[in-house]
């Protein structure tokens, strides 16, 4: 197969995965649709740096991440901007009303972490074990364990003071 219909498989197997590490670090529509394609765009350019030595979502969780870090330094924030948790709820087509409070004041408190917080705490979200973590961001497991200990104390008392 050719280099571009495998890359091409790849992304469009694993584009929930994409749009859920850019949904977290944007705050609409129009900011998440250009970082993904900033991610797309940085995992064409290292594909040929894949060795194989992670599994491949792992190294694209990885590459999605750094763009997204990088995409949100370089990127201002817009007045006209949507909350996060509006367009996550939108998109999962919430209709009981406690669930859709408890996930915006969720959101609205992820938003507050800082950009490594909303990383380790995404990616322990989405199941993801503290070496697979570990494996993503470059940390140490016993370093992810530490932080995440940190960031699920810091939400609870920032939910429970508000």
């Amino acid at each position: 197969m050719q280099k571009e219909t495998v890359f091409t498989n790849l992304i469009r197997e694993h584009q929930a995965l994409l749009y859920k590490v850019t949904s977290i670090y944007t705050d609409n529509k129009e900011d998440q649709e250009d970082l993904f394609q900033e991610v797309v765009y940085q995992l064409w350019k290292y594909f040929d740096s894949f060795r194989n030595d992670a599994k491949i979502t792992t190294w694209m969780y990885r590459v999605a991440m750094n763009t997204a870090i990088t995409y949100i330094k370089r990127k201002k924030k817009r007045p006209d901007s949507v909350p996060i948790a509006d367009v996550i709820i939108k998109q999962a087509e919430v209709k009981d009303d406690v669930i859709e409070e408890r996930l915006r004041l969720l959101y609205r408190h992820l938003q507050s972490l800082n950009t490594l917080e909303k990383g380790l705490i995404f990616l322990l979200l989405e199941g993801k074990s503290y070496k697979e973590i570990a494996e993503i961001t470059g940390l140490s497991a016993s370093n992810v364990g530490t932080k995440i200990s940190r960031v699920k104390k810091k939400l609870k008392t920032n939910m429970t003071n508000h």
